[in-house]
């Protein structure tokens, strides 16, 4: 979109919009015109965004964001520190958070193996899971079913199983309600590779 009939400061506006995940050009011009018609959402968003980069830092054990180190569920002693689900991102806690289904503790990424995009295990927080495995008995890879998810997961794996320590992943395929006629192949066979017994 080109941005030469706007002054300035809304070009660089829309352009700092456009940068966020999910915006496009169109969108963060619509975005940019709403901030400007409605100045207290602008001035409340600018705050909430400037308290968040201030009071917000990752999980010295986990690497979650928080705004407590450690953070809730490092602290929660209820949590099973036998078992911990590896993570690419933050918001993944949250969604498998609101399952209420695992009771063990996390570690965050916060990525995954990439070498096209220059990350290396270096850029990832691996270092710090390593130093936590004691007592942990499992390990759960909750990447995502992505080409980078697998290479992650499994390179995490070959450094796991040497150390005794159960590998598992989290199954992938058919959503609840979906459709065979619907799904793809790789979907299809994902769901079949992770079937149970009834």
């Amino acid at each position: 979109m080109d941005f030469l009939n706007y002054p300035q400061p809304l070009a660089d506006l829309i352009s700092s919009l456009a940068r966020l995940p999910g915006i496009g050009p169109k969108t963060a011009g619509r975005l940019a015109f709403h901030l400007l018609q409605q100045p207290q959402i602008s001035q409340d968003l600018a705050q909430a965004i400037l308290a968040a980069n201030h009071s917000l830092k990752k999980c010295s054990i986990c690497s979650n964001f928080t705004d407590q180190d450690p953070c809730a569920l490092c602290q929660n002693p209820q949590r099973d520190s036998s078992e911990l689900c590896v993570v690419e991102h933050p918001r993944d806690v949250v969604s498998l958070e609101k399952t209420k289904e695992f009771k063990g503790r996390y570690h965050v990424l916060h990525g995954v193996l990439s070498p096209m995009e220059g990350i290396g295990p270096e850029q990832l927080t691996i270092n710090l899971l390593l130093k936590r495995l004691e007592g942990v008995r499992e390990v759960v890879m909750a990447l995502n079913p992505t080409v980078e998810g697998e290479a992650t997961a499994l390179y995490l794996a070959r450094l796991l199983k040497p150390l005794g320590i159960k590998v598992t992943r989290i199954a992938h395929g058919l959503p609840v309600g979906g459709d065979l006629e619907y799904a793809d192949e790789v979907t299809i066979a994902r769901a079949l590779e992770g079937r149970r017994q009834l």
